[in-house]
């Protein structure tokens, strides 16, 4: 698939989760289309919808929720058809999606890998189940996967545990298995939520490097504008369950289109800002938080859109 071109197509997508005898209607109506090679940043407040609308992607709504309305479309299969992911509901069509088309990596690594199995069998299946190879093969490409990520002497790493690897080193390898499964859009569920300031930069730097490698697609979710800056070439902001704005670095920074807003997410980071920004961001601010989505009134979101 060549850069720039249409991968995935997100039009009028609804879902709703039944909570305790309660409808929350999670994601409200979103568009969204996403382009090969492209980094996707998404950010917004904690309880926005961020997750729930990329695991759509993969099928991993928890089963009380569901998709109620709109469609997925996803346009990077092998074979050139489009895959409607919207309409899957069996396990086994789902299989052929997750890993070799779309791949996750979640915000824990230590709850994403098993502590029962070596680092090295842990990428090594994904290698087999995806690209299909075995024995001393998988085993070289398991390695090969090793340095990619910065492991350090990888053939004594491989038959270590989890718990012999630091938290960066883990996230390292949660990125190894991912890139391992071949796919054409990454996922990254705020990769580096749980590690200190120097770990970060080391983890964003190889998520560039391994893009460019392996000619991926970038989904990155979280709450760092600094990282957003530095590596996003388009940045979506969701509010409520809905996406309030979409537009490059250029575009969502400046000029502001939703100056209340950003001005109070944005003084969360004042190290980033100009003088000038922070005299704007004193005068505004968002005085409430994201009103839950099971009893949401008419108009919540009106002030931003």
């Amino acid at each position: 698939m060549e850069k720039n071109q249409l991968i995935l197509s997100v039009k009028d997508l609804n879902i709703k989760f039944n909570l305790r005898g309660k409808v929350l209607h999670a994601i409200r109506g979103i568009d969204l289309d996403i382009y090969h090679g492209e980094v996707l940043a998404i950010v917004g407040e904690s309880g926005s919808g961020k997750s729930v609308f990329t695991k759509s992607f993969m099928g991993l709504l928890d089963a009380n929720g569901s998709i109620t309305s709109g469609t997925i479309d996803y346009y990077g299969a092998d074979d050139g058809k489009p895959i409607r992911l919207s309409d899957l509901k069996k396990e086994k069509d789902w299989l052929k999606v997750r890993g070799h088309e779309i791949a996750m990596i979640m915000q824990d690594p230590m709850t994403s890998l098993n502590p029962l199995k070596t680092i090295g069998d842990q990428i090594m299946e994904a290698v087999e189940l995806h690209q299909h190879l075995k024995g001393k093969a998988a085993r070289e490409k398991t390695l090969e996967y090793l340095r990619d990520v910065g492991i350090a002497d990888p053939e004594a790493r491989f038959a270590q545990y989890p718990h012999e690897f630091s938290g960066g080193m883990r996230q390292r390898v949660v990125i190894a298995i991912a890139v391992a499964c071949n796919p054409q859009i990454l996922i990254c569920d705020e990769p580096t939520t749980a590690l200190d300031v120097t770990i970060q930069a080391q983890i964003l730097q190889l998520l560039k490097e391994m893009q460019v490698k392996y000619n991926l697609t970038i989904v990155l979710i979280t709450h760092d504008l600094g990282v957003v800056a530095n590596m996003a070439d388009r940045i979506c902001v969701m509010y409520a369950g809905r996406i309030v704005e979409v537009g490059t670095c250029e575009d969502i920074f400046y000029p502001f289109q939703n100056i209340r807003f950003f001005t109070a997410y944005l003084s969360l980071y004042p190290h980033t800002l100009s003088v000038a920004f922070l005299l704007t961001a004193l005068l505004y601010s968002v005085n409430d938080i994201i009103p839950h989505l099971s009893n949401f009134c008419k108009g919540a979101t009106l002030f931003y859109l």
